[in-house]
């Protein structure tokens, strides 16, 4: 099995076509023992913070300060997780300055890994809020054309080495944080609906010729 999970805690899965920050995603972390695939808020809530306000603020973390930074550096130690996904959007400025939306695929459309941090919050009544961010890197000579970040997406063989929390080389976990190679990407334009959070089905993800 491609992440090894043992227990998951999602709901019956139903395929998401558009998800923005705020939004419950799909996650992969290690427990210890084993993997559990379930959902994490997006948007970072780290532990000490006094309010979850700060959740839509930390939707990303750069590779390049992710072991300094105090919101993310926690997590980078013991909580890592993955956020599996087979593509993302951009939008790519036009000649005319319109932004156009991109979809990010891999060339042979399977499934990828994003490398991601978790952490879970509790509120003063006694809830608990499970989040999460998605580490971008440095753009590859894809997606430099289209924006000047891209989410870090793991090798397959890294993938258990990031989950895996006995891992404490920092020096190591932060050498995985690379711009994945251009030559196994493709992008392609996809409809302007995808800018609005209320459209998700498949049209999203289909090629749009500007019709």
């Amino acid at each position: 099995m491609r992440f090894f999970i043992d227990q998951a805690n999602v709901p019956e899965h139903v395929p998401r076509y558009n998800v923005a920050p705020g939004q419950l995603i799909p996650a992969i972390v290690h427990d210890g023992t084993k993997n559990r695939l379930g959902e994490l808020k997006w948007g970072l809530v780290p532990n000490w913070a006094q309010d979850a306000k700060g959740g839509f603020k930390m939707i990303n973390a750069r590779a390049e300060t992710v072991r300094e930074k105090p919101a993310f550096r926690a997590s980078f130690q013991r909580k890592r997780c993955i956020i599996p996904a087979d593509g993302f959007y951009e939008w790519k400025e036009t000649k005319d300055r319109r932004k156009q939306p991109m979809r990010i695929v891999l060339r042979d459309r399977s499934l990828f890994a994003m490398a991601g941090l978790y952490d879970t919050w509790m509120a003063p009544d006694g809830s608990k809020l499970s989040t999460c961010t998605i580490i971008t890197t440095a753009p590859n000579a894809l997606m430099r054309d289209i924006h000047d970040r891209m989410p870090v997406i793991l090798r397959r063989e890294d993938e258990a080495l990031w989950l895996d929390r006995r891992e404490s080389n920092e020096d190591r976990l932060l050498a995985l944080l690379q711009p994945y190679p251009a030559d196994e990407m493709e992008a392609y334009p996809v409809s302007p609906k995808v800018g609005s959070v209320k459209n998700d089905d498949p049209d999203c993800a289909e090629p749009w010729g500007g019709e």
